[in-house]
């Protein structure tokens, strides 16, 4: 019997305003996590490299975009597929809708809640 998937979800207390652009949220996480921002890669733009995640950081609404970005930039870098998702508490159900899509393709990406 297979496996499921399992999703991680972490919880980032970040300070930033709530009119905060995406770029607030990735240069803090890709500083506090010893990362690269803005890595260029065919057909693209990592959000963030590490030495093992290509990071792709999106607002809640927008999940489905983090996944794809997040699998092709993972290709391109050999490394694990994460997403960081911007969300504020009323939210949270793109958090729901991400981990139905993961377990119901046997995927795995890496998931981070970013507070807005």
């Amino acid at each position: 019997m297979a496996t499921r998937p399992t999703l991680i979800v972490s919880a980032l207390l970040l300070a930033f305003s709530a009119n905060s652009a995406e770029i607030d949220y990735q240069r803090k996480w890709c500083a506090d996590h010893k990362g690269r921002l803005e890595v260029t890669v065919p057909g693209g733009r990592i959000d963030c490299l590490t030495d093992r995640y290509a990071v792709e950081f999106d607002f809640a609404p927008k999940w489905k975009d983090c996944i794809v970005q997040a699998k092709w930039y993972a290709i391109q870098t050999g490394r694990i597929p994460a997403c960081a998702l911007i969300t504020s508490p009323t939210q949270d159900i793109y958090l729901k809708y991400l981990e139905d899509y993961l377990h119901g393709t046997d995927s795995y990406i890496r998931v981070w809640r970013i507070p807005k």
